[in-house]
């Protein structure tokens, strides 16, 4: 793996930090497209379709000579959503968040990852769901809006981060700890291998 080039089409510090753990230093790049939710499909369908839109976003850039990716690198692309009776992305505000998060309250909820793998200009492509299990414990609405207050919840599924001020009110996850941070690095792993 390490031999090869590698593009991630995010500006995610959090996926770039998993990246860098696991020795590959990624050309970043984040990919510049409309993140609306597709008129069908549940939350494994939504999160591939997205992420398989920001990765070929990337890839066109490519076929078009606009960037300096070369032929065969790596492109990684990904988008993550929450799910409890409904697909919930990115807080609009804090109006939407504070929702978000009081529907998660004493109760659980699906985290879902779509990631797509594209070898740019080589037409092969690897796109899966990784999903986890996340269990919230109580909190009342003035740590809720105390945690608010702080810019964390604005830019993350379901607003909030596991890896943050919120993980004091997550009893327990059922599955990979890494896909909750949006970034599901042991199956990207095994993904890679089979590109």
């Amino acid at each position: 793996m390490q031999n090869k080039d590698y593009v991630l089409a995010s500006g995610s510090p959090r996926r770039i930090q998993i990246m860098k753990e696991h020795g590959i230093d990624p050309v970043i790049f984040p990919a510049d497209i409309e993140e609306n939710l597709p008129a069908v499909g549940g939350m494994k369908e939504t999160v591939m379709f997205l992420a398989l839109k920001k990765a070929k976003a990337v890839e066109s850039l490519y076929k078009s000579g606009e960037t300096c990716i070369n032929h065969g690198s790596i492109i990684i692309a990904a988008d993550t959503v929450v799910y409890k009776d409904k697909i919930m992305g990115k807080p609009a505000d804090f109006d939407d968040a504070f929702n978000m998060l009081q529907t998660l309250k004493n109760t659980h909820h699906y985290v879902a990852t779509g990631v797509a793998i594209v070898c740019a200009g080589c037409e092969k492509a690897r796109v899966f769901t990784e999903i986890t299990k996340v269990w919230f414990g109580d909190y009342s609405d003035k740590e809720l809006t105390q945690y608010l207050k702080t810019d964390e919840a604005y830019d993350k599924a379901g607003g909030y981060a596991i890896q943050g001020y919120f993980a004091k009110y997550i009893k327990k996850i059922d599955g990979d700890y890494d896909n909750v941070v949006g970034f599901p690095w042991s199956r990207i792993e095994k993904e890679l291998l089979k590109l």
